[in-house]
């Protein structure tokens, strides 16, 4: 069943039906303001920090599951139907009520006509304003004159979300509204932070900022009060809870449009009025609109492709790049499952999006990864969460957005943890982040910035990845094997204090970056020192971990090998299996057989499995993951995350029609005819999909936020499409369907666009034999080209 279609060319998704059975969400914003908006106009609005600096209420996990939002009612004065330009949450008969959502890169366009009205409600974030901007048209499609009243809606939040949502006693007491010169405004006095405000383009002929005397009592949102009766009751009130309501009366005759503007943002009423008096002209807000669209086409033809396979093109081209962007933006703790009550940056989530998008988002990019390095303790493993504010020497620690009377400024012995706390796989992902985010941009100067550790001191950021490998490299149990400590990747994979392949092969893997970077600065010393070490690690892995047809899956403390043939749950792990192929590690005879036992025992139409069969028994020494329902999440689910691993994995084994496989399981696009299973969004990659063991075998969780977001970005572009970026030059390897003849890629690299035309006249899967630039035969590798230039770019495959 399908409820809408990819627009390539506007790069949109188009809901055409808008009853599906969960919110599809969209992200505004790509500086400090951001909204979490629904296919139904529900979702907030926060600044920065969706916990410390929320603007706009949200109730999670309700039913509906997108309230409130920010709506605009119509009124017809004339009978006194209304109805909302989103379907939701008035929710007309969709068969008499035509309504469209337009999900666009960083917009969402809702309409809807009905009773021969033609609304649009457009909202969008400015690139340089904190304001949201309700960009609404109303047009009279029918010939006779329509007298019309149209009311805006969003109810404010408390600004820290953990008391709006617990504790009444100060929410509901400690904030008020006003309203003079056409703004309202919400004033939290105590907290010079906590300003909001609300306003529009036109002059308005009412105005509500009482939530309750707005919807009054015993209603919803479907009905409020005032839009029944056809007019606000002008409320403010210091304490309580706050609404932003103005109303606006208008005559249209047939064939009659008028358009007006609401602003919602952070700041007091000065600062509204200065955005009211600059957006109330249309033509700025049209500007402001089509910046944003060049913001984002700037971003996206950093890479675009054209293949025989539609969907890797409508996804790489634009919706995975998309939430890939989204998600070094804003992290892991703004959507509809985390909904603000955490903030900071995980650690090895942040690491992972940063490798992903350095191409599109330098700058942000290297904000990150300084955030991580100063995460770092001196003894070599990073802080699994933290505010980033608490590590940045321009601001004193606390400062920032949040309250001191709200939030206890934090001191650093508070959130400095040891082994205990520590995840043993954190650090790693930094490596080969830097690695790659060096060879995108070319900044060499990079390995020598210093940079401060969180508990004291300085290092070089190469002196930084040292003190993660050396880490890695004490923290080893018996067999030699790393310590899985708190956890690894798998934060429900405990193994009781044991050890863990995946680290270990992380830690291979790292090293493996570093060595190459060490190499081309010419640092031998360092190439020797970590070239032994990588040895040793490698035989410990092929010696331990090597179960006679894949590879284990680690150890627990009381010595139990576990992921073996003798296992009857978790008896084949996906983590282990594509990092030892990943790494390096494996000889090509035993990543071959890894792999294959990774499609045998993993594989579903819907994705690969995190582990097969699902635990049934909990077993504490091995951790909590044996008591999560079977086929959910860590348990026998289809974890998206680690998918594209395998991807890469069968790619380096030169085998693309089981990569290609893999790829078309997980794919969304791939799922958008199946929504009545799949639920989710067909433009978003999913955290994880229920699994075979579970009833919803399918159905898809978690969207946005997921590292499967970067990493299906990163392993389609770098290694089934095999263009990826070195010290010393551009890299072009595909591994592709033996069926693909030709396929091209426009890259842009160090400032220079490469047109890239690849050929495949023999049909094979991998293998490259020359490579012309602008018509002249090179080595493998393109070597860097003058900033602004174009080159065309030929490779034949053989």
């Amino acid at each position: 069943m399908q409820y809408g279609y990819f627009d390539d060319e506007r790069r949109e998704y188009v809901i055409t039906r808008p009853d599906i059975p969960v919110s599809w969400t969209n992200y505004l914003g790509v500086q400090d303001l951001c909204a979490v908006i629904s296919h139904n106009a529900g979702g907030y609005l926060f600044y920065k920090n969706a916990q410390y600096h929320r603007i706009t209420r949200f109730r999670p996990n309700g039913v509906p599951l997108d309230r409130p939002g920010h709506y605009v009612y119509i009124r017809d004065d004339d009978t006194g139907e209304y109805w909302t330009i989103s379907w939701q949450p008035v929710g007309k008969d969709i068969s008499v009520a035509r309504y469209q959502v337009r999900h666009g890169l960083s917009y969402s366009v809702f309409s809807c006509d009905y009773q021969d009205i033609r609304a649009q409600q457009t909202l969008f974030i400015p690139l340089d304003d904190p304001v949201e901007l309700w960009d609404v048209v109303l047009e009279n499609t029918g010939s006779k004159v329509r007298n019309l009243s149209v009311f805006s809606y969003c109810e404010f939040s408390f600004n820290h979300i953990d008391i709006d949502n617990q504790n009444f006693q100060m929410s509901l007491y400690c904030s008020g509204s006003s309203y003079h010169e056409g703004i309202i405004e919400i004033d939290q006095h105590y907290n010079p932070d906590g300003f909001h405000f609300f306003t529009s383009s036109v002059e308005a002929d009412g105005f509500d900022a009482v939530r309750d005397s707005f919807i009054g009592p015993y209603r919803t949102e479907t009905n409020p009060l005032a839009v029944e009766r056809g007019v606000c009751s002008g409320s403010t009130e210091l304490g309580g809870n706050h609404c932003g309501v103005l109303y606006k009366r208008l005559q249209l005759s047939g064939g009659a449009s008028a358009r007006l503007v609401f602003l919602l943002g952070d700041g007091n009423r000065q600062t509204g009025a200065a955005l009211r008096k600059k957006y109330s002209n249309v033509s700025v807000v049209d500007q402001a609109f089509q910046a944003l669209q060049a913001y984002w086409n700037e971003k996206c033809n950093a890479f675009q492709c054209r293949t025989p396979h539609q969907g890797m093109n409508t996804m790489l081209n634009t919706w995975n790049l998309y939430q890939a962007e989204t998600n070094v933006v804003w992290s892991r703790f703004a959507s509809f499952i985390e909904v603000g009550g955490r903030t900071g940056l995980g650690y090895r989530d942040t690491a992972q999006d940063a490798m992903c998008v350095p191409h599109s988002n330098p700058g942000k990019v290297r904000q990150r990864l300084i955030e991580l390095l100063r995460g770092q303790v001196q003894a070599g493993y990073g802080l699994h969460l933290f505010d980033p504010d608490w590590f940045d020497p321009e601001k004193p620690r606390g400062a920032g957005f949040k309250s001191p009377t709200v939030v206890p400024t934090p001191n650093l012995k508070d959130v400095i943890h040891g082994l205990d706390d520590t995840c043993s796989d954190d650090h790693l992902w930094l490596i080969p982040s830097i690695c790659e985010y060096v060879k995108e941009t070319g900044d060499l100067d990079f390995f020598d910035q210093v940079v401060s550790f969180a508990d004291g001191g300085s290092a070089t950021v190469y002196d930084h990845m040292k003190r993660a490998l050396d880490f890695s490299a004490a923290q080893v149990g018996q067999s030699g094997i790393c310590k899985g400590l708190r956890a690894d990747w798998n934060d429900c994979l405990n193994l009781g204090g044991g050890e863990s392949a995946l680290v270990s092969f992380l830690h291979y893997w790292a090293m493996g970056a570093f060595i190459e970077a060490a190499e081309y600065l010419g640092r031998d010393e360092d190439v020797q020192t970590y070239k032994a070490l990588a040895e040793r690690v490698k035989a410990a892995c092929e010696k331990e971990l090597w179960d006679g047809q894949w590879y284990i899956r680690g150890i627990t403390a009381q010595g139990k090998k576990i992921g073996t043939q003798k296992d009857r749950e978790g008896k084949v792990h996906l983590e282990s299996n594509t990092w030892a192929v990943i790494s390096g590690v494996a000889s090509p005879e035993r990543a071959c057989s890894a792999m294959d036992a990774v499609d045998r025992y993993l594989y579903s139409p819907w994705g690969l499995h995190l582990n097969a069969p699902s635990y049934t028994t909990p077993d504490d020494s091995i951790g909590f993951i044996t008591r999560v329902y079977q086929g959910v999440k860590e348990n026998g689910a289809i974890f998206s995350h680690p998918n594209p691993w395998a991807w890469v994995a069968e790619c380096k084994l030169g085998r693309a029609d089981r990569a290609m496989k893999f790829y078309d399981s997980l794919l969304p696009y791939n799922q958008n005819d199946k929504i009545e299973i799949r639920q989710a969004e067909p433009y978003s990659y999913c955290q994880f999909i229920m699994g075979r063991d579970h009833t919803a075998h399918g159905r898809a969780r978690h969207p946005w936020l997921t590292g499967s977001a970067g990493w299906a970005y990163f392993a389609a572009t770098h290694w089934i499409l095999g263009v990826r970026p070195g010290f010393a030059g551009l890299i072009i390897d595909p591994c592709i369907p033996s069926d693909w003849k030709e396929f091209s890629i426009l890259r842009r690299w160090r400032g220079a666009t490469f047109r890239i035309t690849v050929q495949n006249p023999q049909g094979v899967m991998k293998g490259v034999v020359k490579i012309l630039l602008n018509g002249e035969e090179i080595s493998r590798v393109i070597p860097p080209q003058q900033p602004g230039s174009s080159h065309a770019v030929v490779v034949i495959m053989g």
